[in-house]
């Protein structure tokens, strides 16, 4: 994903260069600054996110929202629609968010219902306002978790922990943040729900050596999940 954000990016410097260099040479007279030529630093970003991201949702929104900022600085629309509009549309795309996140986390609640049938336990930290660190020790057995950060912070230390089976880690981040450590004999699968925030697994590399899948599923509203 990150080498075709470079190579969307490199073709849009490239573009933007030969139309500075035709105006210069008097090729063509293409102007680049018309009215609103400032909302592409959130349309252009927005858009390269729907085609690079795991999480679409945050992109989804932020273009709608710079093209609609496009559409008022043309006197197309009015300023004063978008206000009005703005919140109902963010409201309808959690909504729409979650309700398609559920039918993608089938495969998490499947794994978390054989680990309570099997008799593990899913151990819960709740930060609100305040932080919380969750260390396993060496030789603890993990088998679940379930992370809560409101306006504060939870830190998992899987490090030193032993994961015998596949398990779900449920995590919600609402400005705040969430850092998850796992060990590398493991691999991740992330599922999100996110809205102006995300989850990230870039410390993380998966191999098709490990016979473990740690499953982590989040919802982030502004805020955020690490899996390092």
């Amino acid at each position: 994903m990150k080498k075709s954000s470079s190579i969307i990016w490199g073709i849009i410097l490239v573009a933007v260069g030969i139309i500075f260099g035709g105006n210069a040479l008097g090729l063509f007279d293409i102007d680049i600054f018309f009215d609103g030529w400032w909302t592409l630093f959130i349309i252009i970003p927005c858009l390269i996110g729907i085609f690079t991201d795991s999480d679409k949702t945050g992109n989804i929104i932020g273009l709608c929202i710079g093209v609609f900022l496009l559409l008022c600085s043309q006197e197309i629309l009015a300023f004063d629609l978008l206000l009005k509009l703005l919140f109902p549309l963010i409201i309808v795309a959690i909504g729409a968010k979650m309700i398609f996140g559920s039918f993608k986390s089938s495969k998490t609640k499947k794994v978390m219902d054989e680990v309570v049938q099997q008799g593990g336990s899913v151990r819960t930290a709740t930060a609100t306002f305040s932080g919380q660190d969750v260390v396993y020790s060496p030789g603890e057995v993990f088998t679940g978790a379930e992370l809560n950060a409101i306006f504060g912070g939870v830190d998992c230390d899987l490090r030193n922990a032993t994961i015998p089976n596949d398990c779900v880690i449920k995590t919600t981040a609402i400005f705040g943040g969430i850092d998850v450590f796992v060990p590398q004999n493991v691999n991740v699968k992330i599922n999100s729900n996110s809205i102006f925030g995300g989850m990230s697994s870039k410390n993380h590399a998966n191999s098709s050596a490990n016979t473990v899948t740690v499953y982590i599923e989040g919802t982030c509203m502004f805020g955020g999940v690490d899996i390092k």
